[in-house]
């Protein structure tokens, strides 16, 4: 892999809280991608590239929901407490850039853009929980906003492993780079 240069690169991580680790099923754990998600923001923070972490929330009376006429709707229940809370692998830092989001997708109703071209980012790294859900969505419109990316296979994970699979295997590879967490580190180095 080309080296990454991190001036014009940042890292974006999609949903990693513990609201949200419960559904890493497979192929990888919800601790294993928080730690390798956690060794890349410390790496990017050395270079003092931007780190992105990004959650799901919603409003307490849960109206900003999305209620589409969907034959498979997710079940509707209380969020636990510490739905919002991030992973403790992250270390999050004063100077991470948090973006709350209200859908599947990081970019629509949010400032991601803004604060990603206010910095020069022309370029991400992303990973996350569900990789065919959030981390998928987000990636589908960065590439139509025409931002580079590579997809870290072993810092994602989804629901089920085939789902997993399909996404890293049949979409990422059209949108960009997909590589492994020590790859990403040796392309910073």
């Amino acid at each position: 892999m080309d080296k990454l240069d991190p001036q014009h690169t940042a890292l974006v991580l999609i949903d990693l809280q513990k609201g949200i680790a419960p559904f890493a099923a497979g192929p990888h754990t919800a601790s294993e991608v928080n730690e390798r998600a956690g060794r890349l923001a410390a790496r990017f923070r050395e270079l003092g590239a931007p780190v992105v972490l990004v959650r799901v929330g919603f409003s307490a009376d849960g109206r900003d929901m999305l209620r589409p006429l969907a034959d498979q709707v997710p079940p509707s229940r209380a969020l636990p407490a510490d739905w919002l809370e991030y992973a403790e692998e992250l270390s999050v830092s004063e100077g991470d850039i948090h973006i709350l989001k209200r859908q599947w997708g990081a970019f629509y109703g949010t400032e991601l853009e803004l604060q990603l071209r206010r910095r020069g980012v022309s370029q991400i790294v992303l990973g996350g929980i569900a990789t065919n859900i959030g981390v998928e969505s987000t990636a589908r419109h960065a590439f139509e906003l025409g931002f580079q990316q590579v997809f870290v296979e072993d810092a994602m994970s989804s629901g089920h492993a085939e789902h997993h699979r399909f996404a890293v295997e049949n979409i990422f590879p059209r949108l960009g780079r997909v590589r492994s967490t020590e790859q990403v580190l040796a392309a910073l180095a």
